[in-house]
């Protein structure tokens, strides 16, 4: 039977060893961790520990991390619970403004959307040569602006933004009135470190699924000064701002995942960023008519490419015939019409936002599987070139 080769690690890392022993003994301490009784307590301690490894990363206490069920929430809190906190301050809607960059993810973008609905003022700062527009980021600042949102690495480009830039930029336009970040960092573990103020991040996200852990968890990782206010109300678990009962065994698996991911990601970022050159090179002299789509840094581990001319979903599933996992874009995009939204922000061109193909691995992907998906990759664009739809 074929093996088939996974390649779409930007949008799910397969859970590691690791991560799924540490979830199957923590999964036994059935109690609810908010019970008083020794159940609870022992399930209370795993729950506890992996908020501890996972806070201790980012250079932040433990109470500064609440666990979420993922990025899409994590990402929600941090701007929804910004947002209420404020208003529960008794600021008006209409005074408080909120920008994105062009090209983020859906779950960001349509939070600021449905905010924008709500009476927020809401901007959408471009992307320029392959990063943000800082220049329009400084016009875009106002004595309302109270928090940009921003992906660390955009998990379809795999561009690597200047977090630094944005940070000084907003400080220089902003005076004494601070303007918080949030990073939404879900494809940062696996080549670099997720330290908070390394990134210049007031608030952070971080996805279980995109470093090797079990689906299902995620976290808020926040500075001590941002106002935050829970969306929905409950139990008050997380330290109020995340009702609902935790899984211990998900945070367990996450903190392994995470904890494993620091060991290797040096070696592994080495590594992957010669295994992107070696595929754009080969990619390129194969098949004309090729563009990469990238910013002016980029992760190692994620190339997206435009196939010109070519229906690039059809691609993927011929690709998938052949034993090949890939994405055209981001699993939380894939019924957009228009293409990838994240790539039309990055090269303003809608024929290569409409013919994309994202290629993403990790440090269990061989060298000779890279080279078997460019084999495939040059047979099945062949196949669409003979048989046009």
């Amino acid at each position: 039977m074929r093996k088939n080769v996974y390649l779409d690690y930007a949008a799910a890392v397969p859970p590691t060893k690791k991560a799924l022993r540490a979830f199957e003994s923590a999964v036994r301490a059935f109690g609810n961790p908010s019970a008083a009784h020794i159940h609870g307590r022992a399930a209370k301690d795993l729950l506890e520990k992996a908020r501890a490894h996972i806070a201790h990363a980012a250079g932040a206490k433990p109470e500064a991390l609440i666990f979420t069920s993922g990025a899409t929430e994590a990402n929600a809190i941090a701007i929804r619970g910004h947002v209420r906190a404020r208003l529960l301050k008794g600021v008006r809607s209409e005074d408080l403004h909120l920008i994105y960059v062009e090209g983020a993810h859906a779950s960001v973008r349509e939070t600021m959307e449905a905010l924008s609905r709500e009476g927020v003022a809401v901007s959408a700062v471009p992307l320029k040569d392959g990063d943000i527009d800082t220049d329009a980021l400084a016009t875009l600042v106002r004595k309302e602006t109270t928090l940009i949102s921003v992906e660390a690495i955009s998990s379809e480009t795999g561009a690597r933004f200047n977090l630094k830039s944005v940070r000084q930029t907003l400080d220089r336009v902003s005076g004494e009135h601070r303007i918080f970040i949030h990073v939404d960092a879900c494809q940062l573990p696996l080549v670099e470190s997720y330290e908070r103020t390394r990134l210049c991040a007031d608030l952070l996200s971080l996805d279980a699924q995109k470093v090797g852990g079990v689906r299902g968890i995620g976290c808020l990782i926040f500075a001590p000064n941002v106002p935050l206010h829970a969306v929905i109300e409950g139990g008050g678990q997380e330290r109020g701002l995340r009702s609902g009962t935790e899984s211990p065994a998900l945070a367990t698996a996450f903190a392994e995942s995470l904890a494993e991911a620091a060991v290797v990601r040096e070696s592994f970022a080495m590594r992957a960023g010669i295994e992107r050159e070696a595929l754009k090179e080969s990619l390129e002299a194969s098949i004309p008519h090729i563009v990469v789509n990238e910013g002016r840094k980029n992760a190692p581990h994620i190339l997206n490419i435009s196939v010109l001319g070519r229906d690039t979903d059809y691609l993927a599933a011929l690709l998938d015939e052949r034993g090949f996992s890939v994405s055209t874009r981001s699993a939380c995009e894939t019924d957009s019409i228009d293409g990838s939204r994240a790539v039309r922000a990055l090269t303003g061109d809608l024929a290569r936002a409409s013919s994309t193909l994202r290629i993403s691995w990790g440090c269990d992907t061989k060298k000779s599987e890279l080279a078997g998906f460019v084999k495939a990759f040059v047979d099945a664009v062949s196949f669409i070139d003979r048989n046009p739809l």
